[in-house]
């Protein structure tokens, strides 16, 4: 299922920077998944393929996503998966399953503690504790394209404290560390 997802992902995508973040909210789905003794890689998968149409289509994003992955033989309810992190923002897909809502916390998420650990001395996410991705998410003009809002929302609605889920994403992210090139 990796490979497919993989190979979906760079036919659209051929910015190095969006594959590895691609990987990185793949890391974090694969995490969550594997605590809630759900299919790691069907939610690996969504991972990988959220911002499957950003590159080629960003003014369509998340609405281009169906009709290529229509086409790559995904059905409707990975589909809409993929799309929902993109609620409230480009689409009307609401998040309703657990792993829907872990997608659309986690995806600006990941962006932010790739950003704060590239700061540090080891340019790694091996090293970064959640005090510091924490300092960084207080300051709005560090990372200032990461939602800091679709953060906190997508908390609320996992009923999860944000230092838990910082804590989770990084863990997951360390999963990958090398293929993120973090």
């Amino acid at each position: 299922m990796r490979e497919k997802a993989m190979s979906v992902l760079k036919q659209y995508n051929k910015n190095e920077a969006l594959i590895r973040h691609g990987i990185a909210v793949e890391a974090v789905m694969r995490y969550f998944a594997t605590e809630a003794e759900e299919d790691v890689d069907y939610w690996g998968a969504v991972g990988l393929l959220h911002d499957v149409d950003y590159e080629m289509y960003p003014d369509e994003h998340c609405k281009k996503a169906p009709e290529l992955l229509k086409a790559a033989g995904y059905d409707d309810t990975f589909i809409y998966s993929v799309i929902s992190h993109g609620h409230g923002l480009v689409v009307d897909a609401e998040p309703t399953l657990y792993m829907e809502k872990v997608l659309f916390t986690i995806d600006e998420l990941t962006g932010l503690i790739g950003a704060a650990a590239l700061m540090r001395p080891s340019k790694s996410v091996m090293d970064i504790e959640v005090k510091s991705v924490k300092k960084k998410f207080k300051d709005k003009h560090f990372a200032a394209g990461v939602n800091r809002e679709v953060i906190l929302q997508g908390c609320k609605n996992l009923n999860m404290e944000l230092d838990d889920v910082i804590n989770k994403c990084i863990l997951g992210m360390r999963t990958m560390a090398a293929e993120i090139g973090l």
